[in-house]
């Protein structure tokens, strides 16, 4: 199964990201999607898996949740927007990755792409940056990988000028 994470649209899906997400068969949202009709407008694009980040209003919130914990292709992943990173881990996300004990981590908020694995919790932490046109981030960033038997394989970077 391949998958597209991405984090931080705050209201822009565009062709480029379309592009690039064209070959998954299913999308992350690690929050800060930017509307509920955003959301809708990418799950009617491809399946979507979302959690609502800091900027997303009250019926975001009421259709997602601050965390996500699914199983994807015997991998279990646990999702949110504000988590942190390795040896930095917010203390609400660090109490769910002692809990939940997934396979692969995903955050955004950060605007910072970052792909770290992290050996303590014997995770993947997937952090895909900010794919949107607002915010601090001076490229949009967005992450591909394939996901095979609980193996994570071919992950592909974009970047593109923002």
């Amino acid at each position: 199964m391949k998958i597209g994470v991405i984090s931080d649209t705050h209201g822009t899906f565009d062709e480029v990201l379309r592009n690039f997400l064209a070959p998954c068969d299913e999308i992350w949202h690690a929050g800060d999607i930017g509307s509920l009709e955003l959301a809708d407008e990418i799950a009617q694009f491809k399946p979507l898996k979302a959690v609502y980040g800091n900027i997303d209003g009250g019926i975001t919130r009421r259709v997602y949740h601050d965390f996500s914990l699914f199983e994807c292709e015997g991998v279990k992943v646990l999702m949110t927007h504000i988590g942190g990173y390795p040896r930095h881990y917010q203390p609400k996300a660090l109490q769910h990755i002692h809990t939940s004990k997934p396979k692969i981590f995903v955050a955004g908020h950060s605007h910072i792409l970052k792909v770290i694995y992290d050996p303590i919790y014997d995770l993947l932490f997937i952090n895909p940056g900010g794919a949107g046109l607002y915010g601090v981030h001076r490229l949009r960033t967005a992450v591909r990988f394939d996901i095979e038997a609980g193996e994570i394989k071919n992950m592909e970077i974009g970047e593109w000028p923002r």
